[in-house]
């Protein structure tokens, strides 16, 4: 395993042989180290695991949006919509005096609940739910998982992305260790779902890149070989693994709405692919075949499998004959387009410009709100749950403790994850190295659209979906800094001594917050020293 391969030559194959090819390094990658691309992604995501599953019931509360997510789930589990609770739910839940997977246990009224997120991550939710019960480990499993899964998701696209499994584990490390992504994933959010899908999403995306540079390349070194012109290349329609990536989209805007920009920015970001694609194999009007012929197979295949895939996530609502507005369109006469669509389209679509409204309307004031410049700088974290506890209350010790969960970034990593990101848009735009601009592509997906709404009542754990792409761009520079095997040793046992030092830093520092990040109970002195900021109470 070597992790300075950030500096590999291009990864276009090159002819070997009449009618065959040289295997790039993508593909050496593949071939060599198997064992150790999966352990060290396994690896990581089992650390990410411990941190994430052990205990997960802690606090044995209702905390936060909990309240919301948890019950819908359960109610979407049982209906196949949501439907309104009782207004002493959560005290019905947490005594244990109902069972709550009884669709009679008087915890729910007779009335649909308007909800204003699509029901993937509610339905995930749902299915921790049944297994272990509706209880806090029951309604957290889902996302828990989900925040392992997300790890081994960045291990594997990392050692892809740099060639290297030390750097993609390191980006797969730095995720598992991360305090806003251990605190989201041990709550039931959508947040941490969201970021699953989009990573799963951009992964997919890296491995049909690396297998269509392949084929057009191979095609055109057989071309070439045979005496024949290459002209406009071949049509690449069948792609199996950007059809993968727009359902894993699909999903993710079924969970929020947010990934439909994550959408956007993908499908942009595979076609300018196509174009260097074609340009590295030299076929001719790489740029115009791309856009004329490309375009519209990849807007099909990432967008149209998007859709579908939306719409029958909200099956249980469309079947139903009770969900919210789901029988609207029978009391409101058609016009236009509406003439032409089917009744519970037309309430589905009702419903969604509701959802479009309270979303670009959301500014009521919250205690943890926080603007989305603010993020990166962890001004503003939130806090999930606080309890302060006398002395052998839950275990404490001392005169007073406190018990609490804050989604508060690891502070090396974000911090350092600032310098990274400048670094990786100044080797995109003066080296014109594909690997960062995949890497702020990822970034303006899930980050720069909510820069575009500074009056909406924002989180910073919505920062979870971008928390990934932060990782491997510092995983990326400290590739840089190691420098290439053709370095002076010298440079490169400095550039070792500095990532590994830094990458220290941020496990101790993992460390030492992780107790305020899961719940632990512990002297309130120690709480109060973590808070190295006001702001951050």
């Amino acid at each position: 395993m070597t992790p300075t391969t950030v500096d590999a030559p291009n990864d276009a194959p090159a002819a070997d042989a009449p009618g065959r090819r040289r295997p790039s390094p993508a593909d050496r990658l593949m071939q060599d180290n198997r064992f150790w691309g999966w352990a060290g992604p396994l690896f990581v995501g089992a650390v990410a695991a411990v941190l994430r599953l052990v205990e997960l019931g802690r606090p044995n509360r209702i905390m936060f949006d909990e309240t919301y997510y948890a019950k819908d789930a359960l109610s979407q589990l049982l209906f196949g919509y949501a439907r309104k609770f009782v207004e002493d739910a959560d005290e019905m839940i947490m005594s244990g005096e109902v069972d709550a997977l009884d669709a009679d246990s008087g915890l729910f009224e007779d009335e649909p609940s308007f909800v204003v997120h699509p029901p993937v991550g509610k339905f995930l939710i749902g299915l921790g739910i049944r297994t272990f019960g509706m209880e806090p480990t029951g309604w957290r499993i889902a996302t828990a998982l989900a925040g392992v899964i997300t790890v081994v998701l960045v291990a594997r696209a990392g050692r892809r992305l740099f060639r290297s499994t030390v750097l993609g584990c390191t980006a797969g490390l730095f995720v598992a260790v991360d305090g806003l992504s251990i605190a989201v994933s041990r709550t039931a959010l959508l947040d941490g779902l969201l970021a699953m899908f989009v990573v799963a999403a951009f992964a997919c995306l890296l491995v049909d890149r690396d297998q269509s540079r392949a084929a057009l390349t191979g095609w055109a070194s057989e071309r070439t070989a045979a005496g024949k012109w290459l002209g406009d290349g071949p049509l690449l329609a069948w792609r199996p693994w950007r059809l993968a990536a727009g359902i894993m989209l699909g999903l993710a805007c079924g969970t929020k709405w947010s990934g439909i920009y994550v959408v956007a920015v993908f499908g942009l970001m595979t076609v300018l692919w196509e174009i260097g694609a074609r340009r590295a194999a030299g076929l001719q009007s790489p740029t115009l075949n791309s856009a004329l012929r490309d375009g519209p197979v990849a807007f099909v295949t990432i967008v149209g499998s998007a859709v579908v895939v939306y719409i029958g996530s909200w099956w249980g609502w469309i079947t139903s004959d009770n969900g919210w507005a789901r029988n609207w369109a029978a009391g409101n006469a058609p016009s236009g387009l509406g003439e032409w669509m089917p009744e519970w389209l037309r309430g589905l679509w009702h419903y969604h410009a509701r959802i479009w409204d309270f979303h670009t309307n959301l500014t009521s004031e919250h205690t943890y709100e926080s603007g989305a410049w603010t993020w990166l700088f962890l001004r503003r974290p939130v806090l999930f749950e606080y309890q302060s506890l006398d002395q052998y209350e839950q275990g404490c010790l001392v005169d007073h403790c406190s018990q609490s969960v804050l989604a508060l970034g690891n502070p090396a990593l974000w911090w350092g994850s600032i310098a990274a990101l400048i670094a990786c848009a100044v080797y995109w735009f003066l080296r014109r190295d594909w690997r960062p601009g995949a890497i702020l592509a990822g970034m303006v997906a899930t980050w720069v659209p909510w820069l575009l709404y500074p009056d909406r009542t924002t989180f910073a754990f919505y920062a979870a979906a971008m928390m990934p792409f932060m990782a491997l761009a510092v995983a990326y520079t400290l590739g840089r800094i190691i420098g290439a095997r053709s370095d002076p040793a010298t440079r490169r046992t400095i550039g070792l001594a500095v990532a590994g030092l830094y990458v220290l830093a941020v496990v101790l520092l993992a460390a030492r917050f992780y107790p305020i990040y899961v719940g632990e109970v512990i002297p309130y002195e120690q709480w109060r020293r973590l808070m190295w900021f006001d702001s951050w109470i």
